[in-house]
């Protein structure tokens, strides 16, 4: 376990503690101010810890996956919905920055996640991942949107 998560749960558990209060919510509350206090202390600010940058890139990285998800949800259901059908589907190889398992796990299961992709297999080498997606109009294009947006957001996290 990453020690500044470990002392960011002793922060946290310290609040409930101290107010008395022993509420889900109020654990959430203690665990963020746990986290502003360790912010404000550690050296280099975000900079300075792995925890704090992954911490605030979070947030940020589950709104786009949601907000990717709708997105692709309400293009299959427009498309499903409507008499004439827009797809163009095709197989795409990714080549891969993800190294480890984990990251290449993470990342396949979420283009799975998303409506009309679908992961379906990866190389020998794990160096490339093969998608399956409903809607290829310029693979290029499909390309970058998995290389910078997914693949980069995922991997500021884990790494």
């Amino acid at each position: 376990m990453n020690s500044s998560f470990a002392l960011n749960l002793i922060l946290a558990i310290a609040w409930l503690l101290l107010t008395g209060i022993f509420s889900p919510l109020n654990f959430v509350w203690g665990f963020f101010l746990g986290f502003m206090a360790l912010w404000l202390v550690t050296p280099g600010g975000l900079q300075g810890s792995a925890y704090l940058r992954r911490a605030v890139a979070l947030p940020g990285f589950v709104l786009y996956l949601l907000w990717e998800i709708s997105k692709a949800n309400l293009r299959v259901a427009h498309d499903a919905l409507t008499p004439r059908h827009h797809m163009r589907p095709g197989i795409v190889a990714i080549p891969l920055d993800a190294r480890e398992e984990i990251e290449i796990v993470l990342l396949a299961n979420l283009i799975t996640l998303t409506p009309g992709s679908l992961s379906v297999d990866i190389s020998d080498d794990r160096k490339t991942l093969y998608i399956h997606a409903m809607y290829v109009d310029n693979r290029d294009a499909f390309q970058h949107k998995i290389k910078k947006n997914l693949e980069k957001r995922l991997l500021e996290i884990l790494r």
